[in-house]
């Protein structure tokens, strides 16, 4: 029981991260715009403990995602038809290209970056988690219902990348993010009404 204690003590904020994240993911599977408050307040949480474990692609991905936090608040309560709640849809297929070209760049420019000029951990696959990561935060902005398939590969990458970092609590937040991913993927596809 003192080893859970010392533990808790040691990790309370990554223990913070966990639950402000948990309350985000979930509500985004409800579809509740709150998710996007709870998203920035734990970028913010996760923005830090990243820095703490020199994880710098995902510390800059926490950045962004405040601002990408924002603009899917707006896009949620004003992005449909004339300024009115935007609905699921699907990608439309002229993003694929680009989607798939900000995935390659990103991961080869930012996996060297950070392998060469910094003391980053596993700088390569942090890029390429960081850019999936930040493709699926803009396509969930936009309520693309394919935001979720890559929430779920993101997801497995992380699991790994963090088991491997000795940050337990956020593997086992991952596995939980992915079963949120799962259940997001199937609400969001079952009540889609537009088609893009």
């Amino acid at each position: 029981m003192l080893n859970l204690i010392d533990y808790l003590q040691k990790n309370w904020l990554e223990d913070l991260g966990i639950l402000t994240t948990l309350i985000c993911v979930w509500l985004n599977t409800r579809q509740n715009v709150w998710g996007w408050f709870w998203a920035i307040i734990a970028s913010g949480i996760y923005g830090v403990i990243y820095w703490q474990f020199q994880l710098y692609s995902d510390m800059e991905l926490q950045v962004v995602f405040i601002a990408i936090s924002i603009y899917g608040w707006y896009q949620w309560l004003f992005g449909g038809e004339k300024k009115t709640e935007l609905t699921v849809s699907n990608l439309p297929s002229k993003y694929y290209i680009p989607c798939i070209s900000v995935l390659l760049i990103f991961t080869a420019f930012s996996g060297f970056m950070h392998g060469k000029y910094t003391n980053a951990s596993l700088p390569y696959v942090d890029s390429s988690l960081t850019a999936i990561s930040l493709i699926a935060q803009w396509m969930m902005a936009k309520k693309y219902v394919q935001n979720w398939l890559l929430w779920i590969t993101a997801n497995i990458g992380y699991i790994g990348m963090y088991f491997f970092k000795h940050l337990y609590g956020t593997s086992v937040l991952y596995i939980l993010l992915l079963i949120l991913a799962i259940i997001g993927y199937r609400e969001w596809k079952s009540t889609k009404v537009s088609v893009n």
